[in-house]
């Protein structure tokens, strides 16, 4: 249903169940954060536990926190956390690093194990494609670079791993996990998949349909903060004949023995590197709570409704859609094209609608289930048709380019 007025916006959230989470978050008053697919916004536990773990755990209890506070469990205890939103086994998903560090480490690994080329599509998210360039021009092993339409039928049989997005970056394309898994088993290829833009807000069911190998971040849907660590997959399987390049101590069995030989942890755990940084990991612990109350189903379907109701409400402004249409299933941004989208961004952001800019000229606007209700899609709406209507976009301050966009 699309509302025909602010009323129904409201009608229907009086129906939402997931009304009930918008409290959880400390998000101001007179902002309609669409921006939730570059930076979640922080939920007030998420805050509270920042604040215990700094003033007390850190500054009390000082290094007998990592015992008593349980900071060294913190990677695994947020990988199960995450487990149940990507489909993953409990014990096969840990917290660490970057998604950039994490998609070297795999596809290093991958790569020592199965001689052959390493893939990814030229349209695929920038870091995606810098790694895997970065790694070809150290180890000398061929890089493809896929055309952005090529399916899962142009894999060539000297591929040896792919790196590919679960949901488009740009275009909140969704990718058919099982279809590619099928066609990359059959040329015995691996698949690292990007989980970025989809962990949190759809549902994706990675061991339902094959997939061993993933990385997704901590900072957009799942709200763990600025630069919150990345997680990492690995099928418990497929973790025993892979050894990881960055064999740092807490990838090691048995890490405060200090041994002088590396002997690799088991499972994903060996794919752990560095000191875990616990102020980021706290948040994010308690960030990933709030899940507990969100079946993703109901968090997938209210995106999609959201995105629906304002791709119809913006069709009529001269706006490019190159998201998915309602018909088709879609993750949890939509995507509009303007020549002059950068500017019409900041016009929005000055009126209190955030959502972001991605060069040359696209807009995204990110819906996130768990704080945005109906009644501020529509705002939203509405205030990008008087931004266009009245061209305000065209004040020179809104030309500006900050570093961020």
């Amino acid at each position: 249903m699309i509302p025909s007025s602010r009323d129904d916006a409201f009608a229907l959230d009086r129906k939402d169940p997931l009304a009930r989470l918008r409290e959880q978050f400390d998000l101001p008053q007179e902002i309609i954060y669409l921006n939730g697919n570059s930076l979640g916004p922080p939920p007030r536990r998420a805050l509270r536990r920042l604040r215990e773990t700094a003033e007390t755990e850190w500054r009390h209890g000082l290094i007998r926190s990592w015992n008593d506070a349980g900071w060294m469990d913190l990677p695994k205890k947020c990988g199960e956390k995450i487990a149940p939103l990507i489909g993953a086994d409990p014990q096969d998903v840990l917290v660490a690093d970057s998604v950039s560090v994490n998609i070297f480490k795999l596809a290093a690994a991958l790569c020592k194990k199965c001689a052959g080329a390493i893939a990814y599509h030229a349209d695929e998210f920038p870091t995606d494609g810098y790694i895997l360039q970065g790694l070809s021009h150290l180890t000398n092993t061929p890089l493809h670079r896929l055309l952005p339409d090529a399916d899962q039928h142009a894999l060539s049989d000297d591929v040896s791993v792919l790196i590919k997005s679960i949901v488009h970056y740009k275009t909140a394309a969704v990718a058919d996990i099982a279809a590619w898994e099928d066609a990359a088993a059959q040329k015995n290829i691996a698949i690292i998949w990007d989980l970025s833009h989809a962990a949190g807000v759809i549902s994706v069911d990675l061991k339902k349909h094959g997939a061993r190998f993933a990385v997704g971040c901590g900072y957009k849907f799942i709200n763990g903060g600025p630069g919150a660590p990345a997680f990492v997959y690995v099928d418990h399987e497929a973790a025993k004949d892979l050894r990881q390049p960055l064999s740092g101590w807490m990838g090691h069995a048995a890490p405060f023995q200090f041994a002088e030989a590396y002997a690799p942890a088991d499972g994903v755990s060996r794919f752990a590197c560095g000191t875990p940084p616990i102020l980021s990991l706290s948040a994010l612990d308690t960030a990933l709570d709030v899940f507990a109350d969100a079946p993703i189903s109901e968090i997938e379907g209210k995106a999609k409704k959201m995105g629906d109701i304002f791709l119809a409400l913006s069709a009529d402004l001269g706006l490019e859609n190159i998201s998915p249409p309602p018909s088709e299933r879609r993750g949890g941004h939509v995507s509009l094209k303007f020549s002059h989208g950068y500017e019409v961004m900041q016009a929005l952001i000055a009126r209190g609608v955030i959502g972001d800019f991605r060069a040359p000229d696209i807009m995204r606007f990110g819906f996130s289930p768990l704080y945005l209700s109906y009644a501020d899609i529509w705002d939203a709406a509405e205030i990008l048709s008087d931004v266009l209507r009245s061209e305000e976009w065209r004040k020179a301050e809104y030309a500006i380019r900050g570093k961020v966009t």
